[in-house]
Order: C-alpha cells, then structure tokens, then sequence
C-alpha cells in the first residue's frame, strides 16, 4: 500500500512538471549593504544567465547567472575619506518555487508571485578587497513578482542576505549584501 501511495504521488509530481520552459535572461542589480554607521553606498550592477521553469500553474525554477555587483564605502570619522568600491562578480545560483496568479505558463499573458534561496559564489574582487576575505558562497533568500507577456518576460525581486559577506576586516563592517534584481528574457517552451 505505501509503495502504491507512494508511486501516486511520485508520478503526479513528475506529471506537474512536464512543462519546461528555457528562460535566458539579461538584468541589473542595486546592492544594498547594511552597515553600523553609513559610510556604505549601493551601485549598480548587473546579471547574465539562464533558468529552466517546471510546471504549468504553479513551478519550480532553477537557475545560473553570472552577477556583478558593487558599493562604494567612505570613512567620514578621518580627517581624510578614504574612498573605495568593494567589486563583486560571481556565480548566483537560485532556486525559486512560484505560482502564477493570473494565467499560466500556457497562456499569452500572465502574473506570477515567486519566492526562494540563492547561492551566491565569488570568483573574482575589485582592488582592496581579498577574496580570502570573503564568504563564499553567501546565502540569500528572495521574493518578487513576475509578468509574462507573449514569449517575454519581466522579473522583480528582493534577496535578504543571511550570510556576513567579509570574514574579518579591520576597518570596515560590510554587513549583508540585499539586494534588488531586475531580470527580462525570453520564454522558449519545449
């Protein structure tokens, strides 16, 4: 009876994600440090990458992108700021589970709500900042909201960070990198 229960289930699993759609995708980002003291400015950025989404009315959506991200930190306690950008670039990996509100991923237009955690793994730092000295990979978890629109798409989402990005620096607390991320592409169902 359990394996029968079990197969069920299984296959109406695997039956619900039958729908693939291949999403390359181009965006921006804006980083959003939290720090004691406000000595931190976000910049922006931007993202290259690529998701598969499974299923119809509601998904799961792995996905790649390659990010670059960056801030600018001045120290206004010194007689003399010292000024610097803290570069980011790296590999993000997230996985995000949604459902869509209005339509499906069948239909010519639909709105989607989504939300889940991400990996973001550094490969490479700006000047001043060694990469030994950063957490890699830092944890995320996001929200944000979709529209489909033909074969395009446009995604907004915010990412809290649940990782430190520095493992010790004398000078400066960077915090957490949040994060707002802009995504469009296209859908290509197969």
């Amino acid at each position: 009876m359990r394996k029968t229960i079990l197969t069920l289930i299984l296959g109406s699993i695997f039956f619900g994600l039958n729908a693939q759609t291949f999403k390359p995708t181009v965006g921006f980002n804006f980083t959003d440090l939290t720090v004691d003291q406000d000595i931190a400015q976000g910049k922006n950025g931007w993202q290259v990458g690529a998701s598969i989404a499974f299923g119809e009315k509601m998904y799961v959506e792995p996905g790649i992108f390659y990010i670059s991200k960056s801030a600018e930190f001045t120290d206004p306690t010194v007689s003399n700021p010292v000024d610097f950008e803290a570069d980011l670039n790296g590999i993000r990996i997230p996985l995000t589970l949604g459902t869509y509100l209005i339509g499906s991923s069948e239909t010519l237009a639909s709105w989607r709500a989504f939300g889940g955690a991400s990996g973001f793994f550094v490969t490479s730092t700006g000047e001043g900042l060694n990469p030994s000295e950063i957490n890699s990979p830092s944890w995320g978890v996001y929200a944000g909201t979709g529209l489909d629109i033909w074969l395009l798409f446009i995604d907004l989402s915010y990412e809290w960070s649940v990782t430190e990005i520095q493992t010790s620096f004398a000078n400066i607390d960077f915090g957490k990198t949040n994060g707002f991320y802009g995504n469009m592409g296209v859908r290509l169902k197969f």
